[in-house]
Formats: C-alpha cells, sequence, structure tokens
C-alpha cells in the first residue's frame, strides 16, 4: 500500500516563537575553541544525537582538546533523500522556478517524523509526538514565514515518491510553491521494509 499527504501554510510572524543514531559514522578529535554545537553543525547531526552517541562525557559543555567525540551516522538513508531532493528541484527550475536549497536541520526534523509515524504506527500531519508540522518545526527551533510538508509511504525509490507527489495536486503544489526557498527530506525505513517519507518546505524568516 501507498499512501501520501501533503499540507501547506503561510504564516506571518511578529513574535518570536518558541532514531538516527545507529551507526557510527567516524570519530573527531575536539580542537581549541570547539564546542558540541560547533561540532554538530559541522557533521550535520543534532546535538542531542552527538550527546546520546557520546556516554562518557558527563558533561557536554565542557569537552576539551585532544578529547575523542564519536560522529553518529544521523541519515542512514540520505542517498535516497539527496535524491529527493534533486528530482524536486528539476521539476521546479524545469518549470522556472527557483531550486530549493537544502537545509540539514530541516531534513533532521523530517526524519524525526518519518520515524515517528512508524515507532507511533499513523500516517497524518498531526503528530501524537511533536503536534502540527509547523509545531514541530519551531520545536527543533526553525523560524519561517511559510512552511509546508508532504509525507508518503510504501514508495521503494525517490524516483517513485516524486513522481507519486507529482501526480497528488496538493503535493505538486507545495513542490512547486514559490512560496518556500528551504527543503528537507527524511526517509525511515519500517522492520519489514517499507520506506515512509517526510519533506518539510520552508522560507526562513
Amino acid at each position: 500500500m501507498k499512501k501520501l499527504i501533503s499540507t501547506f501554510a503561510a504564516l506571518i510572524i511578529t513574535l518570536s516563537i518558541g532514531i538516527f543514531a545507529s551507526a557510527q559514522g567516524t570519530t573527531y578529535t575536539v580542537r581549541s575553541g570547539d564546542s558540541m554545537w560547533k561540532i554538530a553543525v559541522r557533521y550535520e547531526v543534532g546535538v542531542s544525537e552527538l550527546i546520546k552517541a557520546n556516554p562518557g562525557i558527563r558533561n557536554p559543555n565542557l569537552i576539551y582538546p585532544g578529547q575523542k567525540i564519536k560522529i553518529p551516522e544521523a541519515a542512514p538513508l540520505q542517498t535516497f533523500e539527496t535524491e529527493v531532493i534533486r528530482l524536486i528541484n528539476i521539476e521546479r527550475t524545469s518549470r522556472g522556478v527557483p531550486a530549493l536549497t537544502t537545509n540539514w536541520q530541516l531534513s533532521r526534523v523530517a526524519r524525526y517524523k518519518s520515524q515517528d509515524m512508524i515507532d507511533k504506527n499513523y500516517f497524518a500531519h498531526q503528530s501524537p509526538t511533536y503536534g502540527s508540522p509547523f509545531d514541530m518545526m519551531e520545536a527543533f527551533g526553525l523560524r519561517f514565514s511559510a512552511a509546508g510538508e508532504n509525507i508518503a509511504y510504501g514508495q521503494r525509490s525517490a524516483r517513485e515518491v516524486v513522481n507519486a507527489w507529482m501526480n497528488s495536486p496538493g503535493h505538486r503544489a507545495n513542490i512547486l510553491s514559490r512560496a518556500f526557498t528551504q527543503t528537507g527530506v527524511g526517509a525511515a525505513k519500517k522492520a519489514n521494509g517499507t520506506l515512509y517519507w517526510t519533506q518539510m518546505f520552508m522560507k526562513p524568516t
């Protein structure tokens, strides 16, 4: 079975409003001036995943030069995710719409959403864990003036999920919207092999 849903919201924000570390990718040696945040940004992983991968570090705020930090593999399905974005941008640019830039933090949120749908056995934009896609983005520290989300499951490849979205008016509208400038894609695999897909879009404030 294959399913997909899309949602979109354009927001005018006047006030500031408020898993994947399975395989170990590499080991990083701390340098002078480093912090867990700087290392997380360098390797495009969340600070929480970085801390989880290094339980021996008692105080993440106190790291020192020469210390070894394990870097978790945050995106085991990154090849699929990158291909989705490439194909989406072909769809946009072939119609004269500017390509979207990849926001790794948005991809991180999208991965959490895909995994949450598997873990909580649901398929919807409203998450029992995080709320709406917009609430979820804000909870992860993302700020936007416009945002949207496409979800799907059952498609076996990037091409298949992009084709499914492009053949659905709501998803297609999100993909081709000029309101968005950035995107992130997150895929997760269920124990039975079924892939869950989330693509998030936004225009940062």
